[in-house]
């Protein structure tokens, strides 16, 4: 447990001395500001211009599942790309033959920063949020956009050789939250057709306030999760 503590604090380390990674740490602050206080304006602007009597609001639930899942995101971003600095250095091959050994460098870059980004969208979430209020709902979709960071995360670190794929990887993977986009924008059974990405379930369990899309998104991220594990070990 030592070992992996101090392996993480490392990372901590390394980051402050990446302007890069700094700015991706604070940009869920940056962008629950814009959300919360940027939407609502847009939404005001909009009525005023077309004098519908409402555009975004149906779709505050949405942004709110986006920023749930943005804000774990960044944090597992930061992760994989310093564990890709570290495979272009050979540093992690060093690492898996010490105490920490390849399971706890894994703890140490993937599980404990998810860990922090949960805490981090629990607590940022209730201030940022644009309709979700229940705790539930807030830890649920905390806890459903951490599996989506881990899933980016190891998808980064499984297909990249380097940390400019890795960014561009980034931004292809992130498209897997556009999924819960269908509950919103897709009539059913033609949005079913989105049932292998987790953030579909996430967004079917908003919509609908039925507790049972918990499963399936829980199942499906843990698939990912469980094939991208195994990939790279």
């Amino acid at each position: 447990m030592r070992a992996i503590r101090l392996s993480f604090l490392q990372m901590l380390r390394f980051m402050r001395k990446d302007m890069m990674l700094m700015a991706a740490g604070l940009a869920p602050f940056l962008m629950g500001a814009a959300i919360r206080f940027g939407i609502p304006l847009i939404d005001k602007a909009l009525m005023a211009i077309t004098g519908m009597t409402q555009i975004l609001a149906p779709y505050y639930s949405l942004f709110d599942i986006f920023y749930a899942a943005i804000t774990p995101a960044m944090f597992c971003f930061v992760a994989a790309m310093v564990m890709l600095e570290e495979r272009d250095d050979h540093i992690n091959r060093y690492l898996f033959v010490t105490e920490l050994g390849k399971i706890g460098y894994y703890i140490s870059r993937i599980v404990a920063p998810a860990i922090a980004a949960f805490i981090l969208s629990a607590v940022l979430l209730p201030i940022f949020r644009l309709e979700v209020s229940s705790f539930a709902e807030i830890l649920f979709l905390s806890l459903s956009g951490t599996l989506q960071g881990i899933i980016i995360a190891l998808l980064v670190v499984n297909i990249s050789s380097n940390r400019l794929e890795g960014m561009a990887l980034t931004k292809c993977s992130s498209l897997l939250m556009l999924g819960a986009m269908g509950p919103y924008f897709i009539s059913r059974p033609y949005s079913h057709i989105l049932f292998f990405m987790p953030s579909y379930w996430t967004a079917l369990e908003i919509t609908e306030g039925n507790a049972i899309y918990v499963l399936p998104t829980m199942l499906v991220s843990g698939i990912w999760i469980l094939i991208l594990f195994k990939t790279e070990i």
